[in-house]
C-alpha cells in the first residue's frame, strides 16, 4: 500500500475513533443559564428560555398565584413546598411551571429551572449532588409523570421529598405534573384483590401528599375558553369569531388552552401573519 494510501487508512481509523470516543463535554456553569436539561449523565443549558409568558396563562388565576408565591420564596432562601401540577391536559401546567422560573428571572432572582425525564427517576440522585454544589436556587421540573403497575418508582420517588438517603438538597425544589391527583392510577379492582391489599393502594397513594401544594387545573369552561383565545387574539392582533372558535374546539373534542392556542394559530394562517 503507498504511504497515501497508508495516511487515508489512518486518518479513516482516527474519525472512528474520535466519534467512539468525543471529546470531554465543557464544564457545566451552573451559575449562569436561566434553563438546563438533564440528560441522566449531566445538564446542559438551554438557550434561549423563552415559555409562554406569565401573563398571557388564563383562566387559572388562583394556580398562578399560589405557584410564584411558592417559587419566590424558594428564590429567596425562603421555606418553599415542592409541588404537585395535576389535571386536565392542555391547561396550562406546564406552561405555568416554567412561566413563574422566568418572571422570577426577569425581577432578578437567581432561580434555574431543570427539566428532567420522568422516566429514569432514578438517576436524580446524581442531579441533586451536581445541584448541590451551588448556592443558586433550582426547580427541578418534571413533566406528565405516571408509573407502570408494580413499578417501585413511586417509592423512590418518595424518598426523595421525605427525607431518604437520596433527599433533594435544600437548594433544590421538585416540580411536577400528572394527569392524576394521585399520580399512580388506581384501578377499580385494587379494592377488592386479595393479592394487592388496600395498604399496598395506601403505599402508593401516600406519594401524592408528599407535595406540600398541589394545583388542580380543571378542563375549561366555554367561557373559560373563549377568554383564553380572546386574550392571545388582543396580544397577536387577531380577530375572532365566538362561533367558529366553538366549533373548532367541538371538532377536538376537547376545551382547554392549548386547544385555544392551536385556534390563534389557526387564525394568524388565515390572515397570513407570523406568530413569534
Amino acid at each position: 500500500m503507498t504511504d497515501t494510501g497508508n495516511r487515508d487508512v489512518l486518518e479513516r481509523i482516527a474519525d472512528a475513533l474520535e466519534r467512539l470516543a468525543p471529546p470531554p463535554a465543557e464544564p457545566l456553569d451552573l451559575a449562569s443559564g436561566e434553563a438546563f436539561l438533564w440528560d441522566r449523565r449531566t445538564a446542559r443549558a438551554i438557550a434561549p428560555f423563552q415559555p409562554t409568558e406569565i401573563e398571557l396563562l388564563t383562566g387559572i388565576d388562583q394556580q398562578k398565584d399560589r405557584l410564584l408565591d411558592n417559587t419566590t420564596r424558594h428564590a429567596q432562601g425562603h421555606a418553599a413546598h415542592d409541588v404537585l401540577l395535576w389535571g386536565s391536559r392542555g391547561m396550562g401546567k406546564s406552561a405555568l411551571a416554567k412561566a413563574v422560573v422566568r418572571t422570577l428571572q426577569a425581577q432578578g432572582e437567581d432561580i434555574a429551572l431543570v427539566e428532567a425525564p420522568s422516566d429514569h427517576l432514578e438517576t436524580l440522585p446524581a442531579l441533586f449532588e451536581l445541584l448541590a454544589s451551588s448556592q443558586r436556587r433550582f426547580v427541578i421540573f418534571i413533566d406528565d409523570i405516571g408509573f407502570s403497575e408494580g413499578s417501585s418508582e413511586p417509592r423512590t420517588l418518595r424518598s426523595m421529598l421525605e427525607g431518604g438517603a437520596s433527599q433533594r438538597p435544600a437548594n433544590v425544589r421538585l416540580y411536577v405534573t400528572s394527569n392524576r391527583r394521585h399520580i399512580v392510577p388506581r384501578q377499580m379492582s385494587e379494592q377488592d384483590d386479595p393479592v394487592n391489599p388496600r395498604d399496598a393502594v395506601d403505599d402508593q397513594l401516600a406519594l401524592s401528599d408528599r407535595f406540600g401544594l398541589r394545583l388542580g387545573f380543571h378542563a375549561a369552561s366555554q367561557d373559560d375558553y373563549l377568554a383564553i383565545i380572546a386574550r392571545y387574539a388582543e396580544v397577536h392582533g387577531l380577530e375572532f369569531d365566538r362561533e367558529d372558535a366553538l366549533l373548532w374546539a367541538k371538532q377536538r373534542g376537547s376545551r382547554s388552552g392549548r386547544v385555544a392556542w392551536q385556534y390563534i394559530v389557526e387564525l394568524a394562517g388565515r390572515a397570513g401573519t407570523f406568530l413569534s
